[in-house]
């Protein structure tokens, strides 16, 4: 490749162009790339944020073939995993006479584990005739699958329980000698990726990999000499979970369960070891029930000392004693049963460093759901480890988002990872014309959103603005409550079909959404990114309020408290970042492609109430603002007669 540099590849004709129908230069595209480009030169650390239709994903991919350095490429979903590498990167490489090797890498749980399947076969909970059914169809793909990785299978959906007892789990592997995975997937997943110039992973794996570092337990990761994480926004909260402790009723139920499955084997004249692994289930029942029969997540220092909790955690402390015991004479009959022991110790262990911190720098606290519960210990500022074992990683890194910065600035992402100053920073600004093509409604004499009447005055409103763009909608929401409340009252009050999260798969209701073209679309977090409808099948978002994260939460109030405990100011310097960095994500639902055109509807008073709602203004992106609801009709007839002239221009071409 003759050209000079990334941004000249991308560049209008430059080589990309002829491999892309329709191919476009944009000029912030080109730049970033050019800034990534020195940064891996460099071997230094970029923080870049890339207005929703720059194309970053080619921004970086160009620098990192271009580099002749193995590169880890780091994206923040599976989904997204997948995308960039069946379809991205494939065309990026077709660029190169040396083709560069490639390597999809993801976690072990979403692989296929042939010994697992076979084993799950003979499980008593697995009698059923569904059950049997589904492991038949799983079995049938086990014997022509090449790679074992359970996204390009279809048959049966990936959220099925039944997955759980047949992919790679890290217990059941360290039953085995290395010998003995010789045709595993996950260590076939792994070798490729040794051998590869650019691995892509995601977020979950990455952390997964800097916490075993930290703990000094190896890597899961091979060595590369750049880095490269997409969607870093994300960064920060899924670092918090895996530098973290979490166990869960189904760690300690899989324990129990292999226990007894490996006494029916190997340990049949040892009595006590089944007791004892029946009893740890009992025990963490009993404790689910002592923390009430609502769903609730809550620091454990508000529940440790009710009488029924305090006893569930001692017969929890009692049942771990006894299996111990047990599984100690037990370990030396077979493998399975020594795992067995040896899990036992790992989740003794955090049981007790989760009763018994003392640790300011860590936050205890529990979660309920249905029947189950998670005891987690969470640190209070996830910069420290993260920077500490990133700086056992030398090389470039770049950081990349839509959402990085807030007002121009990326002060508040470098705290959260503990990015040094030196950093290098890069705006791409948007190249699609909000100016022209998208309004912003902040509607005037909405209550307070403490008010009674602000859940009725929003959907009063989205009344209006729903009608006038003809359904093509979605209403975001920043609580269930709010959400559930709005899907009842309007179900009979539009005439658009209505879609409402939770009562189908997400990927099934955009595909509902997109086909219908005229649906109103009710959602919560996972619908404010990460969604790409583009066209006129979505012409207005509207957002009911501005995204701060609940102060009751346990980690978050611990933080706050933290922050305010030591001289700084917790709500300039996290909670509003926070909701900035999240309403912008929001945002960038309304407008996904050049021709789009849209509105723009955020019904919270405080942007113009309060002195800092001029700072979530000014995070997003210049579009035409309005006070004045009736514009919204205004703005829907201009693009009505726009598009009817447009038809009229054709007609009188195609004469």
């Amino acid at each position: 490749m003759s050209v000079k540099s990334a941004g000249d590849v991308l560049g209008e004709n430059g080589p990309l162009s002829a491999h892309i129908s329709g191919f476009r230069a944009r000029q912030g595209q080109q730049e970033l790339a050019d800034a990534i480009e020195d940064a891996f030169s460099a071997q230094s650390t970029l923080l870049a944020e890339a207005g929703t239709g720059v194309g970053k994903t080619f921004a970086y991919l160009v620098p990192a073939l271009r580099s002749g350095k193995k590169v880890i490429v780091s994206t923040g979903t599976r989904h997204l995993q997948d995308q960039l590498y069946q379809k991205d990167l494939p065309v990026v490489a077709k660029l190169f006479d040396s083709k560069p090797r490639t390597a999809l890498l993801k976690g072990r749980a979403n692989y296929l584990c042939r010994s697992r399947l076979e084993r799950a076969r003979g499980l008593a909970q697995l009698e059923s005739p569904e059950a049997q059914s589904k492991l038949a169809i799983i079995g049938k793909w086990a014997a022509r699958t090449h790679d074992g990785d359970i996204s390009q299978f279809s048959a049966v959906s990936e959220d099925d329980p039944i997955w759980m007892h047949v992919t790679s789990n890290a217990e059941y592997c360290s039953e085995h000698e290395p010998d003995e995975l010789e045709g595993c997937f996950v260590t076939h997943a792994r070798r490729r990726a040794q051998e590869a110039d650019v691995v892509v992973v995601n977020h979950h794996l990455f952390c997964a990999d800097l916490a075993l570092r930290e703990e000094g337990f190896g890597e899961v990761l091979p060595t590369a000499d750049a880095f490269v994480f997409d969607e870093a926004h994300q960064l920060p909260d899924v670092a918090t979970s895996f530098f973290g402790k979490r166990l869960s009723t189904r760690h300690v139920t899989e324990l129990a369960r292999d226990t007894i499955a490996e006494h029916l084997t190997d340990a049949m004249d040892q009595s006590g070891l089944r007791h004892s692994a029946e009893e740890i289930e009992r025990a963490f029942r009993d404790l689910r029930l002592a923390l009430g029969t609502e769903s609730r997540r809550a620091a454990w220092i508000d529940v440790a000392e009710i009488p029924a909790v305090l006893e569930a955690v001692q017969r929890i402390e009692n049942a771990y004693a006894d299996l111990l015991q047990e599984l100690e004479v037990a370990a030396e009959r077979s493998r399975g049963l020594e795992a067995c022991f040896k899990r036992a110790e790992r989740q003794h262990a955090q049981i007790s460093d989760f009763l018994g911190t003392g640790d300011e720098d860590t936050i205890s606290w529990f979660e309920t759901y249905n029947t189950g519960l998670a005891l987690n210990l969470t640190p209070l500022d996830v910069a420290g480890p993260f920077a500490r074992t990133m700086a056992q990683l030398p090389g470039a890194r770049i950081f990349l988002s839509a959402t990085l910065a807030v007002n121009g600035h990326f002060g508040h992402f470098r705290r959260q990872l503990g990015i040094a100053k030196t950093a290098t920073e890069c705006i791409a600004a948007s190249p699609f014309d909000y100016r022209r093509n998208a309004m912003l409604l902040v509607p005037p004499d909405m209550p307070e959103p403490a008010s009674s009447q602000y859940d009725s005055a929003v959907l009063a409103l989205a009344e209006k603005v729903i009608t006038a763009s003809e359904g093509r909608c979605f209403l975001l929401f920043t609580s269930h409550r709010a959400m559930n409340n709005a899907a009842e009252k309007l179900a009979t009050r539009l005439d658009y079909p209505l879609l409402v999260q939770g009562t189908r798969a997400k990927t099934e209701l955009l595909d509902a959404f997109r086909s219908a073209g005229n649906a109103v679309l009710l959602g919560t977090s996972s619908f404010w990114e990460g969604v790409d409808v583009r066209g006129e099948a979505l012409s207005c978002v509207i957002i009911d309020k501005l995204p701060f994260s609940s102060p009751g939460d346990p980690v978050m109030r611990a933080r706050i408290d933290a922050l305010n405990r030591n001289g700084g100011n917790a709500f300039m310097d996290f909670q509003l970042p926070q909701a900035i960095t999240q309403l912008k994500q929001g945002v960038g639902r309304l407008i996904r492609d050049e021709t789009d055109r849209g509105v723009m509807v955020l019904c919270d008073p405080r942007l113009t109430s309060k002195r800092y709602g001029a700072l979530f203004i000014n995070s997003l992106p210049r579009m035409y603002r309005t006070r004045v609801t009736e514009n919204v009709n205004r703005f829907f007839e201009r693009t009505q007669d726009a598009a009817e002239q447009a038809d009229s221009n054709a007609s009188a071409t195609d004469s």
